[in-house]
């Protein structure tokens, strides 16, 4: 058999024949799926050039600014920049915001007080967010300030229950919580016309009432964002999709001023709000990772989708499936065993250009209930957007993969995880011959 170029560049990195042979079909299948893609990714980067031109970004907004951070030009005009992008009022974009769970809480304890109640519509939110809500104990919680809060469970087929939903709205509900992505759980993540849709409901019902998005995940895998289709608040990482995996550090919050007013009275302090918080040199990072997030999450999108159609064929349950929509980058695969998981995760580990010697272990995670494995050989530590995959080990055993900055990496990524779960006796190798 000739050997290209390429295949022998996959077998010095442990890609066996067999591996490589079964990625090549699953790859020549998907060329119709890439294209959409690829228009998306063509729509949105013309959306965020937009954007930065409309509010003149100049090299000055690359300058080093540092002490209170008064009149931070490129600060000022990055969130002028989100806000164009995400069609709202206002935004906050800011490297003192640490991670997505950060910007959530600031969201959240921002715009409720004391006897306020916070509604979760689509059932259990993500696990970090227990603790800031306060279902399980933790200092500062909203439930130690007076918040209390209303959990709706999903249907079975993992959408909304509206009638239960309409009976939960009460004249305390201030907040409406809904997360588009499916966290540690093997539910579907939500379209954000689906997300309009359940928005348009419950304002019909409460006019007054805040919806906020958690955006994580689905930042430019869709035309539109949750602000588009009536999201009082969308709520997101830097080091996930719109820091296109050059952000260092950072969170946004983007829709109506006064609510976008109150976040940064609380990032700060009363009586300061957006005026304070230098940038610290971060802005030219920012602003070039945001120019190339439709680009890296159109690359991470061909990964899930390619990681779907690879272990659907193999027998095992993944969400979303190998030919529904996506609308976030995450990809669930129910392995069933905890040795499927952490495989997985080893082999996703040992195809990183950082860290790849390293083998990672299961272990207790600051805002997780229970032991969870992490591959995530990045440039930025814990970056969701470079190729990475997690998942606690815990029934139903599913890993969770999601990122990577280039198509090409993603791909090496999978076929590097497959590799692993043959070769540690998960799956055995005759699966692959014939499909």
């Amino acid at each position: 058999m000739n050997v290209t170029e390429s295949q022998y560049m996959y077998q010095q990195l442990g890609i066996s024949e067999e591996v490589w042979e079964y990625g090549q079909k699953t790859e020549a299948r998907l060329k119709e799926r890439f294209r959409e893609f690829d228009e998306t990714a063509e729509y949105n980067q013309l959306k965020v050039i937009r954007a930065m031109q409309e509010n003149r970004v100049s090299e000055a907004c690359f300058n080093y600014v540092s002490g209170y951070g008064y009149n931070d030009m490129g600060r000022d005009t990055l969130e002028a920049v989100y806000a164009s992008a995400f069609h709202t009022e206002s935004a906050l974009v800011r490297p003192q915001i640490t991670c997505g769970t950060h910007a959530l809480a600031l969201a959240l304890s921002a715009n409720l007080r004391p006897g306020d109640e916070l509604l979760a519509p689509a059932g259990k939110p993500y696990d970090t967010l227990e603790e800031v809500i306060g279902i399980r104990p933790s200092k500062g919680s909203l439930a130690e300030y007076g918040v209390t809060y209303c959990q709706v469970d999903l249907l079975e087929d993992g959408y909304f229950d509206y009638p239960a939903i309409e009976k939960a709205l009460n004249e305390r509900t201030k907040v409406v919580a809904i997360q588009r992505s499916k966290g540690y759980q093997t539910r579907p993540s939500y379209s954000v016309e689906k997300i309009g849709e359940l928005i348009a409901f419950i304002k019909e019902r409460k006019p007054d009432v805040i919806c906020m998005v958690d955006n994580c995940y689905g930042e430019f895998v869709e035309r539109i964002e949750p602000s588009d289709v009536g999201a009082d608040m969308t709520v997101g990482s830097l080091i996930k999709n719109p820091g296109g995996g050059l952000a260092p550090i950072g969170g946004y919050i983007a829709g109506r001023e006064d609510l976008i007013e109150n976040c940064a009275f609380r990032l700060t302090s009363p009586g300061l709000g957006k005026e304070v918080g230098a940038s610290l040199g971060v802005m030219q990072s920012f602003y070039q990772g945001f120019f190339l997030a439709p680009t890296v999450v159109c690359g991470a999108l061909k990964g899930a989708v390619f990681a779907a159609n690879i272990y659907e064929k193999l027998g095992f349950p993944v969400v979303p499936d190998g030919s529904e929509s996506r609308h976030d980058i995450i990809q669930a695969v129910t392995f069933g065993t905890p040795e499927g998981v952490t495989s997985f995760c080893r082999g996703i580990q040992a195809a990183a250009p950082v860290d790849s010697y390293v083998t990672p272990e299961p272990w207790a995670m600051p805002g997780y209930d229970s032991d969870v494995i992490m591959a995530a050989g990045a440039f930025v530590q814990g970056s969701s957007i470079e190729l990475s995959a997690d998942g606690p080990i815990k029934s139903p055993y599913a890993v969770y993969f999601q990122g990577g900055l280039t198509w090409n990496h993603a791909k090496y990524g999978i076929l590097r995880s497959l590799q692993s779960l043959i070769d540690d006796g998960v799956i055995p190798i005759e699966k692959l011959r014939g499909l």
